[in-house]
């Protein structure tokens, strides 16, 4: 799937489907709009006022309140890439919260998911 294709996503399709990933495997919307929290800077009410502007994955993004600056401690493998690798940005961006999301399903603890500088 080609950048441009990912950007343009509408956020009130792709974040369902990231709560759903988390919520078959018994975490909570709670847990996930935490974890957006804890990367983009939106509260669960910014998000939830996103989802009803029909706005873009990628303007979700570009417009984030503030980026955490502890998300460069993310590392890993997600669609078989290393996230720490990616070189385009805003993709770096998406595939952060994408790992955050797999590790939150996989039962990783959330103090641990959101990361500090040790």
């Amino acid at each position: 799937m080609n950048n441009e294709k990912v950007y343009n996503m509408k956020l009130n399709k792709v974040y369902p489907l990231l709560v759903n990933k988390a919520t078959k495997k018994g975490r909570t919307v709670e847990e996930v709009n935490q974890v957006v929290e804890w990367l983009t800077g939106y509260t669960p009410e910014s998000i939830q006022f996103s989802l009803e502007q029909d706005i873009t994955y990628g303007e979700f993004f570009l417009n984030a309140p503030c980026l955490n600056e502890n998300r460069k401690l993310i590392k890993g493998v997600i669609c078989g890439v290393r996230v720490e690798s990616i070189e385009e940005p805003l993709m770096q961006e998406i595939r952060y919260l994408d790992k955050l999301i797999d590790e939150l399903a996989k039962g990783k603890a959330i103090e641990k998911i959101l990361r500090s500088q040790q």
